[in-house]
C-alpha cells in the first residue's frame, strides 16, 4: 500500500491526521478564551458540547485524528531508527532555522503527548468521566456536583504557579512541534517551490504563534495574580 510504503504517503498521513491536531488546538484554544471573561459562559459551553451527540461526535474525531498521528509517529520513528539509526522522518527540503525542530519532532510530541495525557486526567477525568459514571450508576466519589463546573477546575490547577510555569514549558514545547509540523504539512500537500516555501513558514509560525497565545493566556493571567 503507497500511502505506507512510500515516503509521500507516510507525510500524507503525518500531515492529514496532524491537521487534527491542529483544529483540535484551535477549538479547545478559543473556548479557554472564554473561560477569562465568563466562567458561566465556559460552563454553557461546556455542557453544550456534554449533550449533544453531533458535538461529542466532532470532539472525538478530531481527538481519533491526532491518537492516530501519534500512534503512526511511533511507528516511523522506529521504523526508520532500524533503517538509518536515530535519524526520524523529515521533509524533503530543510529551511535554515528548523533543523534542530526537525530532527527532535519526535521528543517534542513525546512531551506533548505526555502533558495532554496529564490534561486530560485533571479535567477530562474530572467532568466528562465523572458524568458517564453516574449515568452508568458507579461512584462518582463526590464529584458529580464539580463535573459541569469546568471553570472551578481551570482556576483550581492554575491557581498552582508550578502547574502554570509547567504548562508553560509545555506550551513552548508544543510552540516548537507545531511551527515544524505545520510548515511540513502545507508542503508535502504541494506548497514546496521557491515562492511558497517562505510564505508557509510564515503562515506555519503565525497560525502556531496564536495557537499558543490562546492557550498560553490562562496560566499567565493566574500568574499574574487575577482570577475568574
Amino acid at each position: 500500500m503507497w500511502l505506507i510504503d512510500s515516503s509521500i504517503g507516510r507525510k500524507l498521513i503525518m500531515s492529514i491526521t496532524g491537521g487534527f491536531l491542529v483544529l483540535f488546538l484551535i477549538f479547545h484554544g478559543t473556548m479557554n478564551l472564554v473561560v477569562l471573561f465568563s466562567a458561566d459562559a465556559y460552563n454553557a459551553i461546556a455542557a453544550f458540547l456534554g449533550a449533544n451527540w453531533y458535538a461529542l461526535v466532532g470532539t472525538k474525531v478530531l481527538a481519533i485524528g491526532f491518537v492516530v498521528h501519534i500512534i503512526y509517529a511511533i511507528y516511523l520513528t522506529s521504523q526508520n531508527m532500524k533503517a538509518r539509526g536515530n535519524q526520524t522522518y523529515a521533509v524533503t527540503k530543510t529551511q535554515k532555522g528548523v533543523e534542530w525542530t526537525s530532527q527532535n519532532m519526535f521528543v517534542l510530541g513525546v512531551i506533548v503527548f505526555g502533558f495532554m495525557i496529564l490534561h486530560l486526567i485533571q479535567f477530562w477525568s474530572k467532568m466528562q468521566w465523572v458524568e458517564l459514571s453516574h449515568k452508568m450508576g458507579l461512584e462518582t466519589a463526590g464529584y458529580l456536583s464539580l463535573a459541569t463546573d469546568g471553570a472551578y477546575w481551570v482556576k483550581h490547577y492554575f491557581e498552582n504557579p508550578l502547574y502554570s510555569v509547567l504548562y508553560i514549558i509545555w506550551l513552548v514545547a508544543l510552540w516548537l512541534h507545531l511551527t515544524h509540523g505545520v510548515w511540513s504539512a502545507l508542503q508535502t500537500i504541494g506548497a514546496s517551490n521557491n515562492v511558497w516555501l517562505p510564505r508557509i513558514k510564515v503562515i506555519s509560525n503565525i497560525i502556531s504563534t496564536l495557537i499558543i497565545l490562546m492557550f498560553i493566556s490562562i496560566p499567565v493571567y493566574f500568574l499574574l495574580g487575577f482570577s475568574i
